[in-house]
């Protein structure tokens, strides 16, 4: 058989994209070969962070590898979710989004959003939760019905905190005093953590909050719960009303966390870490602590599971829905 120079040449600029596959292919088989890192955009101890740890612990056992949690709070989330959605697309830099930074900053902060929703994958829901109003345990406040009454006798005197602007604890809470007619003024913080030790010091007069971050508060009574801001009671909290049942209605919000990958990552890594956070939100000892701290689990499909196609319809639907309730309310970022 003749060989000439132009079969020689032809072969030689067609063989490097069979090896290029096949190390591409070889990669993704291999994932992960070293740490993965969960990137947090708040501070710690809230419920973000809360829910971060206990996943990335569970899952690094199944797949092998330490999960690495790292805190990168700031611009109510944005800074983390710019950081992730610039990161290699190889699956070792994860963003534990929050519903802020998965759906509610979309339209919250328009144009200057630094990140668009196609550049981050999802992967999987960790935990929905519902927010808690509260003032300090020191507060003559006793209930929903007395804050609005004191916000009525002193429009915009009394202030509120959150765990940052365009949280779900800053539009509950926009939400109710769009309900109630009451002026309520916005103190944001750069997470759970710092709001709660202003509110439990007693120099917030309210906040509201996800119920994992401040519950532990509430329970040693260090804060007063007045209601919770799902449409049922909340079973970590049986004696605290809801929105409703205090006399508030069509003011129910909840806030939700999970994880999402820059949206190059190969799909292999993501099914891959979609199927590991499947095995532990369903595990009973991850359900228990979610419900400890006040927590559900995340429910997505019928049979209760999670999967990235369920969880990327579901913020789909969740960027629509928020969309229209900030502009209802006309909140911005402060």
């Amino acid at each position: 058989m003749r060989i000439t120079r132009r079969r020689v040449l032809n072969a030689s600029l067609a063989a490097p994209a069979l090896p290029g596959t096949f190390a591409a292919a070889a990669q993704d088989a291999a994932w992960p070969s070293r740490p993965v890192r969960f990137v947090v955009p708040f501070s710690p101890a809230g419920t973000t962070d809360i829910a971060a740890r206990l996943a990335a612990e569970m899952v690094g056992k199944r797949l092998g590898q330490q999960v690495v949690v790292e805190n990168r709070p700031g611009a109510s989330g944005n800074i983390a979710a710019e950081m992730v959605a610039r990161a290699a697309p190889d699956g070792y830099t994860m963003l534990v989004n929050a519903i802020s930074t998965a759906a509610i900053n979309y339209t919250l902060f328009g144009e200057r959003m630094p990140v668009r929703p196609e550049e981050l994958a999802a992967v999987a829901l960790l935990i929905r939760v519902p927010n808690v109003v509260f003032v300090p345990a020191t507060s003559p406040i006793r209930d929903l019905a007395g804050l609005i009454a004191a916000a009525k006798a002193r429009p915009d005197a009394l202030n509120y905190g959150s765990a940052g602007s365009g949280g779900s604890g800053h539009l509950a809470f926009e939400l109710f005093k769009l309900r109630a007619g009451v002026r309520i003024v916005h103190v944001g913080y750069r997470g759970a953590g710092p709001m709660l030790v202003e509110a439990v010091a007693g120099r917030l007069d309210a906040a509201c909050d996800n119920m994992p971050s401040c519950i532990g508060h509430i329970r040693d009574g260090r804060l007063r719960p007045l209601a919770v801001t799902s449409a049922e009671r909340a079973h970590a909290l049986p004696d605290v009303p809801t929105f409703a049942e205090a006399g508030v209605k069509d003011a129910e919000a909840t806030g939700w966390f999970g994880i999402q990958a820059p949206a190059r990552t190969p799909r292999p890594v993501i099914e891959r870490m979609g199927r590991e956070l499947d095995v532990v939100t369903r595990d009973p000892a991850y359900v228990a602590r979610i419900r400890e701290l006040g927590g559900n689990p995340p429910n997505l499909k019928p049979d209760g599971g999670t999967t990235p196609e369920a969880y990327e319809t579901f913020i789909a639907a969740e960027i629509r829905r928020w969309g229209e309730v900030i502009r209802a309310t006309g909140i911005t970022a402060d």
